[in-house]
């Protein structure tokens, strides 16, 4: 038997992509390959790209030339391109960079082994078809992040039309796994060891309407709230759609569901919102805001906004200003706007420049910075319940966060020793320990252990 072909995964954008590589990584562990940390030392690299925005576009392409070197060099013998781009552009792609050996679309994810293999016999480049594939419990994955995080994957695509948004054409219809899917995979991954799960799809809150069998995110999570050893639940990327009373109270009163919520927004402004086909009102998505904080109380709540949009005027964007000062996000994104092909927003006229983006971006951002640092300064004193992810090798320096800080896109918690008690027991990355917040920084926390 011949050796085993090596292979290397360069996983780009957010965190639906990355479950998509750890997959493509579980196929290829089965059928025999074998995954190396790094690309140098690779037979075959696979970039899973993204598509959304012009800045991911760019670090996509850079990605691909830099894997190009490589195969020019002679490290490297194959280089696959996966994802949203390749499902975005596939005859550009393939015109422009001969480089690559092929390409495959979002929908191919569960198809990759037996792709290499027919590309060995046909050459041909271009694996892209109307995307459909949702994984389950049952498909093979190697997961990157650390062993006690993960990241499920409720439903895939999008079925809204926001103005400004090209997912739907890269992700295709929504489509919703089944309750006991994702049951058993959440038992399957705690028995592994893993004490939080972050739920993410590209529309949350419409989870199981598809399925049309009664199926509800609240149904979800009522059986997720029982799986054993799981200790924190987060809901990422929830649209403001169909926050109806029964999902909030079961996210209020487990004691597993982290009061966590993170809900795009995007813009406060009347005219603004129906530029961007939200189907939601100004005063629709403050009422949205209000019933969360009425509801949950100490919820964390994260939004992402857009400036910038094309037509927003100097009265929208103040109004989004008054909007960020009042509601006191603590957590908040924000992106310039990006015209995308394929989008109605990038047809329309009033294109705001990228001069006025760039000082709109700073505004809302440093507003945000004394919000958020506002908010860190009133848990001063308290005690929180922190996981632990990172420690220094000399145990000085050590990092974790809330259950109000999700992973790799929220601050962190600084962990201090109080050198006044006996040393503390040594921590490990995963350990969830009880600690004192004594500072705070624009976005993240200083504390102590209160454990000797």
């Amino acid at each position: 038997m011949g050796q085993r072909q090596k292979f290397n995964i360069i996983s780009l954008g957010c965190a639906r992509n990355l479950v998509d590589s750890e997959v493509m990584a579980g196929v290829l562990h089965q059928n025999d390959y074998e995954l190396v940390p790094e690309p140098e030392t690779a037979d075959i690299v696979l970039i899973n790209t993204c598509g959304f925005i012009a800045a991911a576009k760019e670090e996509s392409i850079d990605t691909i030339l830099d894997v190009a070197r490589l195969k020019e060099e002679g490290k490297v013998k194959k280089l696959i391109v996966a994802g949203c781009l390749s499902q975005r552009y596939p005859n550009e792609l393939a015109k422009e960079l001969p480089e690559v050996d092929f390409f495959i679309g979002t929908g191919e994810v569960p198809r990759i082994a037996e792709i290499l293999k027919e590309h060995e016999a046909q050459a041909r480049r271009q694996y892209v078809g109307l995307p459909s594939y949702l994984y389950d419990h049952s498909t093979p994955r190697i997961r990157s992040t650390p062993s006690y995080t993960a990241f499920v994957k409720v439903s895939e695509g999008c079925d809204h039309k926001c103005a400004f948004c090209i997912i739907p054409q890269m992700r295709g219809p929504h489509r919703s796994r089944s309750i006991d899917s994702i049951f058993n995979e959440a038992c399957k991954l705690t028995e592994k060891g893993v004490k939080e799960i972050n739920l993410i799809a590209q529309d949350l809150t419409a989870y199981g309407r598809d399925r049309k069998d009664g199926t509800t995110l609240e149904g979800l999570l009522r059986e997720l709230a029982n799986v054993p050893q799981l200790h924190w639940l987060r809901l990422l990327y929830a649209y403001p759609n169909f926050l109806d009373d029964a999902l909030l109270e079961i996210i209020r009163d487990s004691e597993k569901i982290c009061k966590y919520i993170d809900i795009p927004f995007q813009h406060i402004s009347q005219s603004i919102l129906q530029r961007m086909r939200r189907g939601k009102s100004g005063s629709s998505v403050r009422e949205a805001t209000q019933k969360l904080r009425k509801f949950i109380p100490g919820l964390t709540l994260r939004t992402s906004l857009i400036v910038g949009f094309p037509g927003e005027t100097d009265t929208d964007f103040s109004e989004l200003l008054d909007f960020v000062e009042e509601a006191e996000f603590e957590r908040l994104g924000v992106f310039k706007y990006s015209p995308e092909e394929g989008t109605a927003a990038a047809r329309r006229g009033a294109q705001v420049s990228e001069q006025v983006k760039e000082r709109r971006w700073q505004e809302v951002m440093d507003l945000q910075s004394v919000i958020s640092r506002k908010k860190n300064e009133g848990l001063i004193g308290t005690i929180q319940r922190v996981m632990i992810d990172d420690v220094a090798l000399n145990s000085e320096r050590v990092t974790g966060r809330t259950q109000g800080h999700a992973p790799e896109v929220d601050g962190v918690v600084f962990v201090e020793s109080d050198d006044s008690r006996p040393k503390r027991v040594p921590v490990r990355p995963g350990d969830m320990i009880d600690v004192k917040i004594t500072g705070a920084l624009d976005y993240d926390l200083i504390s102590e252990t209160i454990n000797a």
